[in-house]
């Protein structure tokens, strides 16, 4: 099971193993209380479209697919994070963003599942 959650909400067991997918670290969030399990920064959408993005609602769309695009050149993470699935059972992506609906870990979870 792939879940999503704020990287700043409280960790719990149910989160399984806990993979931040944020290119950037998250502001004033200390390692040991974030109990990241993993940083796949690399699978996080590219610097030029995050700043393009800038959490505009009205660029959903446009966001969704050009990440969609990046994320096809990168199979290797996405069949990680399957495989981390499998062996976990439960994976939670977590995220920076204040906009719960609208962010890159949501993007990742349906391409995760084969989805994109």
């Amino acid at each position: 099971m792939i879940r999503i959650k704020r990287v700043y909400e409280e960790p719990a067991k149910e989160d399984g193993w806990r993979v931040l997918v944020d290119r950037l670290w998250p502001r004033g969030m200390k390692k040991e209380i974030a109990k990241i399990d993993l940083w796949m920064n690399d699978v996080a959408p590219s610097d030029a479209l995050r700043k393009s993005f800038c959490h505009d609602v009205k660029k959903w769309p446009a966001f969704q697919k050009k990440y969609r695009t990046e994320l096809k050149k990168k199979t290797e993470l996405l069949a990680e994070l399957r495989k981390m699935e499998k062996e976990h059972g439960t994976v939670t992506l977590l995220f920076g963003a204040r906009d719960e609906e609208h962010n890159q870990a949501i993007v990742l979870a349906e391409s995760s599942r084969g989805y994109g």
